[in-house]
């Protein structure tokens, strides 16, 4: 008995390490997804539908229909969320094991991505707990920022092309634009926290002039796009085709990006748009990785 147990067990890590490619696209596509949902749990007024947490009521650990009403279901679904993105990260994380000789490095960042998930699920019993505390909510988008990076590493190492590398001058310039993306996601965060898409009417913002921050963000913008450009031309002038693509892919995200970020500044922030604005921060973050490692020899 114990050895069929076994053997089952070797069966599906094998057939899960001939999914590996798959399961790391699909933690990537599920860590960008929830960033959208999580958005729109804020942008419904249904931050605090479940008041508290790890229970969604002091009572129960499920949502009563009756009692919190459409928010309730909104805000206990994205937590159910969670477990999906468990399941994708656990899995890829066996099928990295079963690959580990011909992928020694994947082991490491589908851990990573592993462990990421169930830390942010205690960063997000953080918010509730804090009553939506907008520094820590912004610190919650943040790490997702982190792990789609992480993601984005594990599919170069799974599948990124051949690569000859960048000189040190233009590798030092793709740091510096990430550095300067990184700045642009957290200034982005601090303007979401002090406007009005709060997430519940009882959570506080920033206290913050939103107007004046949304200027600062903009010039971030305009920096990041600049270096873009300057990379791009680069790219072209050294015949880098690899870091011509990404920094071709960025500069597209960065002025959907923009075309959003000034749409919704001047239309008060409606919801959808504030919606497609936070899915282009995550692929704003995968960009931005794809971008640094096109400078890289593989």
């Amino acid at each position: 008995m114990g050895m069929t147990v076994t053997t089952r067990w070797a069966g599906v890590q094998q057939a899960l390490g001939a999914r590996l490619v798959p399961l790391a696209w699909a933690n990537l596509v599920a860590n960008i997804g929830i960033v959208v949902t999580g958005g729109a749990v804020r942008l419904t007024g249904s931050g605090l539908g479940c008041p508290t947490w790890p229970k969604c009521t002091e009572e129960s650990y499920t949502v009563d229909v009756n009692e919190l009403g459409i928010h309730g279901v909104i805000e206990f679904g994205n937590r159910m969320l969670t477990y999906v993105l468990v399941v994708i990260a656990v899995s890829c994380w066996l099928a990295a094991r079963n690959r580990a000789a011909e992928h020694p490095l994947a082991v490491r960042l589908s851990t990573i991505i592993a462990l990421g998930i169930p830390a942010q699920a205690l960063l997000g019993g953080v918010t509730v707990l804090t009553d939506l505390n907008p520094w820590i909510v912004g610190l919650h988008l943040i790490v997702s920022m982190a792990i789609i990076g992480v993601c984005v590493v594990l599919l170069d190492q799974l599948r990124g092309p051949a690569r000859a590398g960048a000189a040190q001058t233009i590798g030092r310039l793709a740091w510096l634009l990430f550095i300067v993306g990184w700045v642009v996601l957290y200034l982005g965060t601090v303007v979401t926290g002090s406007g009005p898409h709060s997430g519940d009417e009882k959570s506080h913002r920033t206290g913050l002039d939103p107007q004046v921050l949304s200027h600062v963000h903009a010039w971030a913008v305009y920096a990041l796009v600049a270096l873009t450009v300057a990379l791009l031309w680069t790219a072209h002038r050294t015949s880098n085709p690899a870091l011509f693509r990404a920094a071709a892919v960025l500069l597209g995200v960065e002025l959907l990006q923009g075309t959003i970020g000034f749409w919704q500044y001047f239309t008060d922030l409606p919801e959808v748009l504030v919606a497609f604005h936070m899915l282009g921060a995550g692929l704003t973050s995968a960009a931005l990785t794809w971008v640094v490692l096109a400078t890289r020899r593989r």
